[in-house]
């Protein structure tokens, strides 16, 4: 029986199959075996906490993509894909973390008999080289098994797919958006001396579960990164269990999750008056993204977003280095970002008309950082959309 309570229409998952096999077409693809778990919930609708192990959805030219995983996972499958029970491929649970077989092997004889099926004997067969949940191993065992394939990388062949949100899935973040708004606005009224992370991080994790009213919460990709002083030079530290204090920032990078789509959003909060240059730097990161937003319209270009924001930021002295922001949208651990277009002055990637992307150029000295973010939509015309109804500023607390 196939799931009933599908995120999508199956017109929707219709037009991302054409898509994906006309990608396919362009690298001379026989098949299709996709791991990243992002990209089998786009494809097919799986979605289950069981990327630990060795899974991934099988994509021919023709016909319902196939998904196939540990046994025990199938019933999963059973009750989130849209493709038929003769569609899911479960293999035995002696695969699973054994020194003597590896389910490859399983895999390898599925994807023969499709390749004999569709008369190729020496198929091309695409793989993610490049992702968290292709191991080296997985891939050296596949290749000893069928000596006779081709295998291709067709790393983010799916990826690429997904940078053009569709109106369905435009809904999705719009709802998300509302959770990272509604969490980080807890965040913010929370901060204070004495309040120990851990304890507020628990109450921003329950929030963000509980939803809002225009939706419940899925667990984000990211876990709340919420460093505060020294620690907050550090771009990717998450919590402990001391309490705040006075002449402290902490920047909050947080994301809602709306059914695995993600609307990630940050701000820093400081305890206390804030020092001359924390105040000068975030006055011109505030006028970094507004000239950033301002000129991310469809027709231009990723580098054009961060020539616009460094442009600003060099006007007030600051010379800041690296990616500014990345596409978004349904993912799963340990990222939130879809690992395609980096908004970078060297990215001539074209944007479209339903683009969303985490626009994040956060800053990182010697001895505070500050975080002001937003989660944008390319929009047919004009300048793109802030998703967030949050102030876009660094917020200054004083001690009550």
């Amino acid at each position: 029986m196939p799931a009933i309570d599908l995120p999508f229409s199956r017109q929707e998952y219709d037009r991302r199959l054409t898509k994906t096999r006309a990608a396919m077409q362009a690298l001379d693809l026989d098949i299709l075996f996709v791991t990243d778990p992002s990209n089998q919930a786009w494809l097919t609708g799986y979605d289950g906490w069981s990327f630990y192990v060795h899974q991934g959805v099988i994509l021919p030219q023709e016909g319902d993509p196939i998904w196939w995983g540990r046994r025990m996972d199938s019933f999963g499958a059973r009750r989130t894909v849209w493709m038929q029970e003769s569609e899911i491929i479960g293999y035995d649970d002696s695969y699973v973390q054994s020194t003597t077989r590896h389910p490859m092997q399983d895999l390898a004889q599925h994807l023969l008999a499709l390749a004999d099926r569709q008369g190729s004997a020496r198929p091309r067969i695409g793989v993610e080289m490049e992702n968290y949940y292709y191991s080296a191993k997985a891939h050296a065992v596949l290749t000893n098994a069928m000596p006779e394939a081709h295998l291709i990388d067709a790393t983010a062949l799916v990826n690429w797919q997904r940078a053009v949100k569709s109106d369905e899935e435009q809904v999705f973040i719009r709802k998300a958006a509302r959770i990272s708004d509604h969490i980080m606005q807890l965040a913010i009224d929370r901060a204070a001396p004495g309040q120990r992370k851990n304890e507020l991080v628990g109450d921003i994790m329950q929030a963000g579960i509980y939803g809002t009213g225009g939706g419940w919460g899925d667990y984000p990709a990211i876990v709340p990164l919420t460093p505060s002083g020294q620690d907050a030079t550090a771009a990717h530290l998450t919590w402990d269990g001391r309490e705040m204090q006075m002449e402290e920032a902490t920047f909050f990078e947080l994301s809602g999750c709306y059914r695995r789509y993600h609307a990630p959003l940050c701000r820093t909060v400081h305890l206390g008056p804030a020092p001359k240059d924390m105040l000068h730097a975030a006055q011109a990161l505030e006028d970094g993204l507004a000239a950033g937003i301002e000129a991310a319209r469809a027709g231009n270009t990723a580098g054009d977003i961060a020539r616009a924001l460094h442009a600003e930021l060099k006007k007030n002295g600051i010379d800041r280095n690296g990616r500014c922001g990345y596409p978004i949208g349904l993912s799963y651990p340990p990222d939130w970002g879809e690992r395609t277009i980096s908004i970078r002055e060297e990215d001539n990637s074209e944007l479209r008309p339903g683009m969303t992307f985490h626009f994040m150029p956060g800053l990182w000295m010697d001895n505070w950082g500050l975080e002001t973010t937003e989660t944008i939509l390319i929009r047919d015309n004009g300048p793109a959309e802030a998703l967030s109804q949050i102030d876009r500023k660094l917020f200054v607390k004083d001690a009550d």
